[in-house]
């Protein structure tokens, strides 16, 4: 009986060798593996180069990029990284268009690549408050202390109950006051502010104005699509353009963006706070636009003040939480994130536009580094600042 028993022990033992042998084999078989190629130049604007002139650790990104590749953090379409005046990572990966009415929001299965737009979700509020940030520069807008009812002559019938004190800035902030809930349903829900506007027989300003005003302007932090909305509606009101058209005169092309997509309501109104299609490297132009202090190619294409505004969290706009992704504790300022790292024991800021799936162009002054990730991550959890933790900034470093 003895025998048996040793002799039972043995093969299982052999089975479970032999199949670690096999999962070892596969999971490193030389074929499957990404070997680094640097960018290609292709006359867009962007500089390109090699990990080695700009002094990034190659054996790093390299396992970043397989880690993505072998779905470690599932659903990553692509990662770029610019440093020192040159893109010298773009990777593009396997994964799900993105569709509203699909399970875990899933579309079409492609390989992306640089040539696909993408849907940058809430990366298009950072879009939009540059919008904003050109028409005070161009004269359009006066300032952002102005009422927002300055600037929306046909909806003064619902300036009521103080929120004529409602200022642009406390919009781009997201301290409008206005009852607004983004975070507490979920987004396949029409009972989530931000889908149930598409769902109302309201016009989308309306939409948002009638809500009841719960905090005093400038006191409380409320994530609010709403709030874009209103700032498209201002924009147009005041340069006689809409969204999409402003944007594409004074912001992309000015950089070269060739190519990019707005959602609009039944009505014409431009989202604002989301659903912007445009490429990823069309996303680091807008990250190095940043980085330069709103200089691109020497052309200032929105003012120094305007991204200094962008980089430093408004008052009270602290010890935020995002909920689905990892990203710890956040500032918030003219819709860009805020966050502090400790490299080799220097403090390095890092602002960042931020969109449901993993959508990010993230800018470190300090590095002269920004990184891009666009990402299907819609119903689990976003998991780019771990990986940002564990290989680009150890590698940048």
């Amino acid at each position: 009986m003895k025998k048996n028993i040793n002799f039972n022990t043995l093969i299982v033992f052999l089975i479970i060798s032999i199949l670690s042998l096999i999962f070892v084999s596969c999971s490193q078989d030389p074929s499957t593996l990404r070997t680094y190629q640097p960018p290609e130049y292709i006359d867009d604007g962007l500089e390109t180069g090699s990990l080695e002139e700009v002094n990034i650790d190659q054996t790093l990104i390299e396992k970043a990029v397989n880690d993505i590749s072998r779905g470690k953090y599932k659903e990553v379409h692509s990662m770029l990284i610019f440093k020192d005046d040159k893109l010298v990572v773009e990777e593009y990966f396997t994964g799900h268009k993105y569709q509203w009415d699909a399970p875990s929001h899933h579309g079409e299965l492609i390989t992306w690549n640089r040539d696909m737009l993408h849907n940058i979700a809430s990366d298009t509020k950072s879009i939009t408050s540059t919008c904003i940030g050109i028409a005070i520069d161009k004269g359009f807008i006066e300032s952002v202390n102005q009422s927002i009812f300055d600037y929306l002559p046909e909806y003064q019938h619902l300036n009521t109950d103080g929120k004529d004190k409602i200022s642009i800035e406390h919009l781009l902030t997201m301290t409008s006051g206005l009852e607004w809930d983004e975070w507490n349903a979920s987004l396949s829900s029409p009972s989530n502010d931000t889908i149930g506007i598409w769902f109302s027989d309201k016009d989308p300003v309306t939409f948002v104005l009638e809500r009841p005003l719960i905090y005093e302007p400038g006191t409380n932090f409320t994530y609010s699509g709403g709030n874009m909305t209103i700032l498209g509606e201002i924009l147009r009101n005041a340069s006689g353009m809409n969204l999409d058209e402003f944007s594409t005169q004074y912001l992309f092309e000015p950089l070269g963006i060739k190519s990019s997509l707005w959602l609009q309501f039944e009505n014409g109104v431009i989202a604002a706070d989301g659903q912007l299609k445009i490429k990823p490297r069309d996303m680091a132009k807008i990250g190095v636009m940043f980085l330069n202090n709103g200089l691109w190619n020497g052309k200032q294409i929105v003012s120094g003040e305007w991204v200094e505004k962008s980089t430093i969290s408004y008052p009270g706009n602290t010890k935020i939480k995002i909920p689905g992704t990892d990203s710890g504790v956040n500032g918030y300022s003219y819709t860009w994130w805020t966050k502090e790292y400790s490299l080799s024991g220097k403090e390095v800021n890092m602002y960042y536009a931020g969109g449901w799936g993993g959508q990010y162009i993230m800018v470190f002054p300090e590095l002269d580094t920004v990184v891009v990730f666009t990402g299907g991550n819609y119903t689990s959890k976003i998991k780019n600042f771990g990986f940002l933790e564990k290989y680009i900034l150890p590698a940048v470093e």
